[in-house]
Protein backbone atom coordinates (compact mmCIF):
# COMPACT_ATOMS: atom_id res chain seq x y z
CA UNK A 1 0.00 0.00 0.00
CA UNK A 2 2.71 2.49 0.98
CA UNK A 3 4.75 1.53 -2.08
CA UNK A 4 1.82 2.36 -4.32
CA UNK A 5 1.32 5.69 -2.53
CA UNK A 6 4.92 6.79 -2.94
CA UNK A 7 4.83 5.72 -6.59
CA UNK A 8 2.09 8.31 -7.12
CA UNK A 9 3.35 11.72 -8.22
CA UNK A 10 0.52 13.41 -6.32
CA UNK A 11 1.48 11.80 -3.03
CA UNK A 12 5.23 12.21 -3.56
CA UNK A 13 4.87 15.93 -4.27
CA UNK A 14 2.52 16.39 -1.32
CA UNK A 15 4.88 14.43 0.95
CA UNK A 16 7.95 16.47 -0.01
CA UNK A 17 6.15 19.82 -0.10
CA UNK A 18 4.48 19.12 3.23
CA UNK A 19 7.85 18.28 4.79
CA UNK A 20 9.38 21.56 3.58
CA UNK A 21 6.52 23.59 4.99
CA UNK A 22 6.44 21.63 8.25
CA UNK A 23 10.16 22.06 8.96
CA UNK A 24 10.24 25.81 8.45
CA UNK A 25 6.92 26.29 10.27
CA UNK A 26 8.18 24.25 13.22
CA UNK A 27 11.40 26.27 13.51
CA UNK A 28 9.93 29.74 13.06
CA UNK A 29 6.80 28.84 15.03
CA UNK A 30 8.88 27.98 18.10
CA UNK A 31 10.21 31.53 18.34
CA UNK A 32 6.77 32.87 17.45
CA UNK A 33 5.20 31.13 20.45
CA UNK A 34 8.16 31.91 22.70
CA UNK A 35 7.77 35.61 21.92
CA UNK A 36 3.97 35.44 22.39
CA UNK A 37 3.40 36.85 18.90
CA UNK A 38 0.86 34.38 17.61
CA UNK A 39 -1.21 37.33 16.40
CA UNK A 40 1.56 38.09 13.89
CA UNK A 41 0.98 34.78 12.10
CA UNK A 42 -2.68 35.65 11.66
CA UNK A 43 -1.72 39.15 10.57
CA UNK A 44 0.61 37.97 7.83
CA UNK A 45 -1.85 35.38 6.54
CA UNK A 46 -4.58 38.03 6.20
CA UNK A 47 -2.23 40.54 4.60
CA UNK A 48 -0.67 37.83 2.44
CA UNK A 49 -4.13 36.94 1.14
CA UNK A 50 -4.58 40.50 -0.10
CA UNK A 51 -1.12 40.43 -1.67
CA UNK A 52 -1.68 37.09 -3.38
CA UNK A 53 -5.07 37.98 -4.86
CA UNK A 54 -3.88 41.47 -5.85
CA UNK A 55 -0.85 40.03 -7.60
CA UNK A 56 -3.02 37.48 -9.42
CA UNK A 57 -5.32 40.28 -10.56
CA UNK A 58 -2.32 42.12 -12.01
CA UNK A 59 -0.98 39.00 -13.69
CA UNK A 60 1.93 38.60 -11.26
CA UNK A 61 2.81 35.43 -9.35
CA UNK A 62 0.87 34.97 -6.11
CA UNK A 63 4.04 34.23 -4.14
CA UNK A 64 5.55 37.54 -5.25
CA UNK A 65 2.50 39.45 -4.08
CA UNK A 66 2.41 37.64 -0.74
CA UNK A 67 6.08 38.29 -0.07
CA UNK A 68 5.86 41.98 -0.97
CA UNK A 69 2.74 42.66 1.13
CA UNK A 70 4.00 40.58 4.05
CA UNK A 71 7.43 42.26 4.09
CA UNK A 72 5.79 45.69 3.99
CA UNK A 73 3.63 44.68 6.96
CA UNK A 74 6.70 43.36 8.78
CA UNK A 75 8.49 46.65 8.20
CA UNK A 76 5.52 48.57 9.57
CA UNK A 77 5.24 46.42 12.69
CA UNK A 78 9.01 46.58 13.18
CA UNK A 79 9.02 50.37 13.02
CA UNK A 80 6.24 50.57 15.60
CA UNK A 81 8.18 48.32 17.98
CA UNK A 82 6.73 48.33 21.49
CA UNK A 83 4.12 50.88 20.43
CA UNK A 84 2.18 48.03 18.81
CA UNK A 85 1.16 46.84 22.29
CA UNK A 86 -2.22 48.01 23.45
CA UNK A 87 -3.36 48.78 19.91
CA UNK A 88 -5.38 45.64 19.34
CA UNK A 89 -8.36 47.58 17.94
CA UNK A 90 -6.25 49.47 15.38
CA UNK A 91 -4.40 46.33 14.31
CA UNK A 92 -7.67 44.41 14.09
CA UNK A 93 -9.12 47.09 11.84
CA UNK A 94 -6.08 46.99 9.54
CA UNK A 95 -6.29 43.20 9.29
CA UNK A 96 -10.02 43.32 8.63
CA UNK A 97 -9.43 45.85 5.86
CA UNK A 98 -6.65 43.67 4.39
CA UNK A 99 -8.95 40.65 4.41
CA UNK A 100 -11.73 42.67 2.79
CA UNK A 101 -9.28 43.94 0.19
CA UNK A 102 -8.31 40.36 -0.57
CA UNK A 103 -11.97 39.42 -0.99
CA UNK A 104 -12.42 42.36 -3.41
CA UNK A 105 -9.38 41.35 -5.47
CA UNK A 106 -10.56 37.73 -5.48
CA UNK A 107 -14.03 38.74 -6.61
CA UNK A 108 -12.66 40.81 -9.50
CA UNK A 109 -10.22 38.04 -10.44
CA UNK A 110 -12.90 35.33 -10.31
CA UNK A 111 -15.20 37.12 -12.73
CA UNK A 112 -12.91 36.41 -15.65
CA UNK A 113 -13.14 32.59 -15.49
CA UNK A 114 -14.05 29.63 -13.30
CA UNK A 115 -10.38 28.63 -13.24
CA UNK A 116 -9.50 31.91 -11.56
CA UNK A 117 -12.18 31.26 -8.97
CA UNK A 118 -10.57 27.92 -8.12
CA UNK A 119 -7.19 29.65 -7.82
CA UNK A 120 -8.62 31.93 -5.15
CA UNK A 121 -9.98 28.98 -3.21
CA UNK A 122 -6.53 27.36 -3.40
CA UNK A 123 -4.95 30.45 -1.82
CA UNK A 124 -7.40 30.31 1.07
CA UNK A 125 -7.61 26.60 1.77
CA UNK A 126 -4.52 25.29 0.06
CA UNK A 127 -4.21 22.39 -2.32
CA UNK A 128 -1.34 20.29 -1.05
CA UNK A 129 -2.56 17.33 -3.09
CA UNK A 130 -2.16 19.17 -6.40
CA UNK A 131 1.17 20.94 -5.96
CA UNK A 132 3.77 20.46 -8.67
CA UNK A 133 7.55 20.48 -8.93
CA UNK A 134 7.65 24.23 -9.65
CA UNK A 135 5.68 24.99 -6.48
CA UNK A 136 8.04 22.81 -4.45
CA UNK A 137 11.15 24.50 -5.85
CA UNK A 138 9.77 28.00 -5.19
CA UNK A 139 8.76 27.07 -1.65
CA UNK A 140 12.11 25.38 -1.00
CA UNK A 141 14.06 28.45 -2.15
CA UNK A 142 12.08 30.91 -0.02
CA UNK A 143 12.03 28.56 2.99
CA UNK A 144 15.80 28.11 2.70
CA UNK A 145 16.26 31.88 2.86
CA UNK A 146 13.98 32.07 5.91
CA UNK A 147 15.78 29.25 7.74
CA UNK A 148 19.21 30.64 6.84
CA UNK A 149 18.24 34.04 8.20
CA UNK A 150 16.85 32.46 11.36
CA UNK A 151 20.09 30.52 11.87
CA UNK A 152 22.04 33.81 11.77
CA UNK A 153 19.97 35.54 14.48
CA UNK A 154 18.75 32.59 16.55
CA UNK A 155 21.07 33.07 19.55
CA UNK A 156 20.31 36.76 20.25
CA UNK A 157 16.69 36.12 19.27
CA UNK A 158 16.40 33.36 21.86
CA UNK A 159 17.97 35.59 24.52
CA UNK A 160 15.69 38.51 23.67
CA UNK A 161 12.61 36.27 23.59
CA UNK A 162 13.16 34.74 27.03
CA UNK A 163 14.76 37.64 28.91
CA UNK A 164 14.08 40.92 27.06
CA UNK A 165 15.22 43.09 29.97
CA UNK A 166 18.49 41.22 30.29
CA UNK A 167 19.05 41.28 26.53
CA UNK A 168 18.49 45.02 26.38
CA UNK A 169 20.89 45.54 29.29
CA UNK A 170 23.52 43.52 27.41
CA UNK A 171 23.16 45.80 24.39
CA UNK A 172 21.15 43.49 22.13
CA UNK A 173 19.51 45.61 19.37
CA UNK A 174 15.94 44.74 20.31
CA UNK A 175 14.09 46.73 17.65
CA UNK A 176 16.32 45.57 14.81
CA UNK A 177 16.07 41.98 16.04
CA UNK A 178 12.28 42.20 16.25
CA UNK A 179 12.08 43.61 12.73
CA UNK A 180 14.37 40.85 11.43
CA UNK A 181 12.22 38.16 12.99
CA UNK A 182 9.03 39.66 11.58
CA UNK A 183 10.63 39.69 8.14
CA UNK A 184 11.57 36.01 8.55
CA UNK A 185 8.02 35.26 9.67
CA UNK A 186 6.59 37.14 6.69
CA UNK A 187 8.72 35.14 4.25
CA UNK A 188 7.85 31.89 6.02
CA UNK A 189 4.13 32.63 5.92
CA UNK A 190 4.22 33.47 2.22
CA UNK A 191 6.16 30.27 1.46
CA UNK A 192 3.80 28.08 3.45
CA UNK A 193 0.67 29.62 1.94
CA UNK A 194 1.93 28.70 -1.51
CA UNK A 195 1.61 25.00 -0.63
CA UNK A 196 -0.94 24.60 2.15
CA UNK A 197 -3.08 27.75 2.03
CA UNK A 198 -3.71 30.58 4.44
CA UNK A 199 -5.88 28.76 6.97
CA UNK A 200 -3.60 25.75 7.44
CA UNK A 201 -0.43 27.87 7.63
CA UNK A 202 -1.54 29.46 10.91
CA UNK A 203 -2.21 26.01 12.39
CA UNK A 204 1.25 24.70 11.49
CA UNK A 205 2.99 27.81 12.79
CA UNK A 206 1.30 27.82 16.19
CA UNK A 207 0.04 24.40 17.31
CA UNK A 208 3.22 22.27 16.96
CA UNK A 209 5.39 24.94 18.57
CA UNK A 210 2.93 25.43 21.42
CA UNK A 211 2.92 21.66 21.92
CA UNK A 212 6.71 21.60 22.17
CA UNK A 213 6.82 24.50 24.64
CA UNK A 214 4.38 22.62 26.86
CA UNK A 215 6.57 19.53 26.88
CA UNK A 216 10.03 20.93 27.61
CA UNK A 217 11.87 24.08 28.72
CA UNK A 218 15.05 23.20 26.85
CA UNK A 219 15.42 25.31 23.66
CA UNK A 220 17.13 22.55 21.70
CA UNK A 221 14.66 19.83 22.62
CA UNK A 222 11.70 22.17 22.19
CA UNK A 223 12.85 23.18 18.71
CA UNK A 224 13.28 19.53 17.70
CA UNK A 225 9.92 18.63 19.22
CA UNK A 226 8.26 21.48 17.34
CA UNK A 227 9.69 20.36 14.00
CA UNK A 228 8.94 16.68 14.72
CA UNK A 229 5.34 17.47 15.66
CA UNK A 230 4.84 19.65 12.60
CA UNK A 231 6.27 17.07 10.22
CA UNK A 232 4.47 14.23 12.01
CA UNK A 233 0.99 15.72 11.83
CA UNK A 234 1.54 16.74 8.20
CA UNK A 235 2.67 13.32 7.04
CA UNK A 236 0.08 11.48 9.12
CA UNK A 237 -2.63 13.77 7.74
CA UNK A 238 -1.52 12.96 4.21
CA UNK A 239 -1.51 9.23 4.94
CA UNK A 240 -5.03 9.47 6.32
CA UNK A 241 -6.13 11.38 3.24
CA UNK A 242 -4.64 8.93 0.77
CA UNK A 243 -4.77 5.58 2.53
CA UNK A 244 -7.95 5.30 4.62
CA UNK A 245 -11.66 4.80 3.85
CA UNK A 246 -12.17 8.45 4.86
CA UNK A 247 -9.85 9.74 2.13
CA UNK A 248 -12.64 11.90 0.73
CA UNK A 249 -12.00 14.32 3.61
CA UNK A 250 -9.54 17.18 2.89
CA UNK A 251 -5.92 16.89 4.02
CA UNK A 252 -6.14 20.29 5.68
CA UNK A 253 -8.80 19.00 8.04
CA UNK A 254 -6.71 16.01 9.08
CA UNK A 255 -3.55 18.07 9.58
CA UNK A 256 -5.23 20.81 11.63
CA UNK A 257 -7.18 18.26 13.68
CA UNK A 258 -4.04 16.26 14.45
CA UNK A 259 -2.17 19.44 15.41
CA UNK A 260 -4.98 20.38 17.78
CA UNK A 261 -4.99 16.90 19.31
CA UNK A 262 -1.24 17.05 19.82
CA UNK A 263 -1.54 20.40 21.59
CA UNK A 264 -4.40 19.13 23.77
CA UNK A 265 -2.33 16.09 24.77
CA UNK A 266 0.62 18.33 25.65
CA UNK A 267 -1.59 20.46 27.91
CA UNK A 268 -2.80 17.33 29.73
CA UNK A 269 0.78 16.10 30.18
CA UNK A 270 1.96 19.50 31.36
CA UNK A 271 -0.78 19.71 33.98
CA UNK A 272 -0.05 16.19 35.20
CA UNK A 273 3.71 16.55 35.42
CA UNK A 274 3.89 20.28 36.29
CA UNK A 275 7.64 20.73 35.66
CA UNK A 276 9.54 23.57 37.31
CA UNK A 277 9.28 26.64 35.14
CA UNK A 278 12.99 27.12 34.61
CA UNK A 279 14.10 27.91 31.10
CA UNK A 280 17.27 25.98 30.29
CA UNK A 281 19.73 28.20 28.49
CA UNK A 282 22.63 26.53 26.69
CA UNK A 283 24.98 27.92 29.37
CA UNK A 284 22.86 27.80 32.48
CA UNK A 285 19.31 28.13 33.71
CA UNK A 286 17.19 31.18 34.23
CA UNK A 287 13.90 31.23 36.08
CA UNK A 288 10.91 32.33 34.06
CA UNK A 289 7.79 33.93 35.45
Amino acid sequence: MLTELFASHFFAHAFVGGAIVAVVAGCVGYFLVLRAQAFAAEAFTDIGFAGATGAALLGVGSLTGMIIFSLLAAAGLGIMGDRVRGRDVEIGMVLSFALGLGVLFLSLYSRTSATHSMSGIKILFGSILTINSKDILLAFASCAVALGSLAVVHRPLLFASVDPAGAQARGVPMRALSAAFLAILALTTASCVLLVGILLTASLLIAPAATAVNLTNSPGRALLASVATSVGVTWLGLLLTFGTPLRHLPAGFYISALATLAYTASVVLRNRIRPARVFQFPHGNRETR
